[in-house]
C-alpha cells in the first residue's frame, strides 16, 4: 500500500486547502519575516498560492514524509499531475544517491525552523533532472494550534536550471 492516508482526498478538499495554505503562509511569515506570495486584501489566498509564479510544495511530517501539497508551478516542475505527486514519498523527488543528504538537510530544517538559499538536484517524473537554486525550506506549523507541533516542511523554489 502506497500510504495509509488519502492525501489526494485532502488535497482536493477546499477546507483542507484553505487551512493548509493559511498554515503555509503564516509559518513562512513567522520564519522568514515577509509574505510567502504577494496578494491584495481581496485576493483569495488559495488562488494566490496555487497560481504563484514560484513552485511551492509541502510534505507531511512522518518517518517517510509524503507530499500533501503542490501548487501548479510545482506540479509542472516535477512533470506530474496532482494524482501522481500528492501522497508520493517526497524522498522520490531526489536521486537515490542523494537521498541521505536530503534527509540530513531536512533534519537541519527541523531543528532550525528554516533554511534559505538551498540548492539541490531533483528529478522529474520523466527522469529529467534540474537543480533547485535559492530555495527556502521551512517548518510548517499552525499558530492557532501550537500543541500540534511541526506538521511538516514546505519549500518555495524560485529558480531552477536543467542539469
Amino acid at each position: 500500500m502506497l500510504n495509509d492516508h488519502n492525501y489526494l482526498a485532502d488535497y482536493q478538499d477546499a477546507n483542507f486547502l484553505r487551512t493548509h495554505v493559511r498554515r503555509l503562509m503564516q509559518s513562512y511569515q513567522h520564519w522568514i519575516g515577509h509574505a510567502l506570495v504577494e496578494r491584495t486584501a481581496d485576493t483569495d489566498p488559495v488562488e494566490a498560492v496555487m497560481h504563484s509564479e514560484f513552485a511551492i510544495a509541502s510534505h507531511r511530517q512522518s518517518d517517510d514524509p509524503k507530499f500533501n501539497f503542490a501548487n501548479l508551478r510545482a506540479l509542472a516542475l516535477f512533470k506530474m499531475q496532482a494524482e501522481q505527486l500528492i501522497g508520493l514519498p517526497s524522498r522520490y523527488s531526489a536521486e537515490p544517491m542523494l537521498r541521505a543528504d536530503r534527509d540530513k538537510f531536512l533534519q537541519q530544517v527541523s531543528s532550525h525552523g528554516f533554511v534559505q538559499n538551498y540548492a539541490g538536484i531533483r528529478i522529474a517524473q520523466d527522469g529529467s533532472r534540474f537543480e533547485i537554486q535559492g530555495a527556502t525550506v521551512w517548518n510548517v506549523f499552525d499558530p492557532e494550534h501550537a500543541d500540534l507541533g511541526v506538521l511538516g516542511q514546505a519549500v518555495i523554489i524560485r529558480s531552477v536550471r536543467p542539469v
